[in-house]
């Protein structure tokens, strides 16, 4: 007799986030996106997660999630490259526990107002990012639950209760998705960089140094070009008859590359398209 072996289930997808709103096109440093929960917080995929995406150490990380604090990145060469990853946390439990990330500029007066005012860095750093933040975004921040209407909510998101957790996010996370604009005029969502990377036929590694420093990478004769705004990538991959024009352009008129593939796009009837289905769902 012939035993029926069971498919294996897969493995569940880890669910980060049930609420999430974008302010990323707001002007920085208020361009974030809020990634929240109302679930019970997964500990330790959320701190494998925001390891991974901020480079800090797995267990300091999870150290941070547990009791607060900050996370000043090392120096390398004698300078201060980064700036510092921030979790407050109410230990009452009474309040949402935040998390976000601070460039030099920031951390420097983080700093400042700590030492002024001889207060914890990251209560001064907190300080110093709610000024930051898009006024409506403040607003809701002074709400329960983000002002939110539980009865409009889906059931599911609903049933978890009041937000546990919120993470500020400027960086291109498996937990939401961003949009790239293809040849033809479609927009693509992809959910981090790996997912990325494998649309678009290219190394991991190729794929976060677009992503993260912007410009552009030539794919199978096509070109993919990706511009920072607001600390935002903005991704567009071209045909390789645009990609030509782009190049004529910059021959003829001295064009940096980026701005003659702005040109040829703008003047592309399908990827016009594509943008503006972008702006709508922005």
């Amino acid at each position: 007799m012939f035993k029926i072996k069971r498919k294996a289930d897969k493995p569940k997808r880890t669910v980060l986030y049930n609420i999430v709103e974008d302010y990323s096109e707001f002007d920085a440093p208020g361009n974030v996106t809020v990634c929240a929960m109302t679930e019970q917080e997964d500990l330790q995929a959320h701190a494998k997660i925001l390891a991974e995406s901020y480079d800090v150490p797995l267990e300091t990380m999870t150290t941070l999630l547990t009791t607060g604090g900050t996370y000043v990145y090392p120096h390398i060469g004698g300078i201060l490259t980064r700036g510092l990853f921030a979790c407050r946390i109410d230990l009452t439990g009474e309040r949402i526990k935040y998390t976000w990330t601070f460039d030099l500029v920031q951390f420097a007066e983080a700093e400042h107002l700590a030492r002024s005012r001889q207060q914890a860095l990251v209560e001064a750093a907190w300080e110093v990012f709610g000024k930051g933040l898009p006024a409506e975004l403040r607003v809701k921040l002074e709400q329960k639950n983000l002002g939110l209407d539980y009865r409009t909510l889906d059931r599911a998101v609903a049933k978890g209760g009041d937000i546990k957790y919120i993470d500020f996010r400027k960086d291109w996370s498996p937990h939401f998705r961003r949009l790239c604009i293809m040849p033809d005029g479609r927009l693509v969502e992809t959910g981090g960089i790996e997912e990325f990377a494998q649309l678009h036929g290219i190394a991991v590694a190729q794929a976060r140094e677009l992503i993260q420093q912007g410009g552009t990478l030539e794919v199978d004769g096509e070109v993919l070009a990706c511009q920072i705004v607001n600390g935002q990538p903005a991704v567009a991959r071209f045909s390789a008859m645009n990609y030509a024009k782009a190049k004529d352009l910059v021959s003829s008129k001295g064009l940096h590359l980026m701005d003659a593939l702005s040109e040829v796009g703008y003047a592309d009837p399908a990827m016009m398209r594509g943008l503006a289905r972008k702006t709508l769902r922005a």
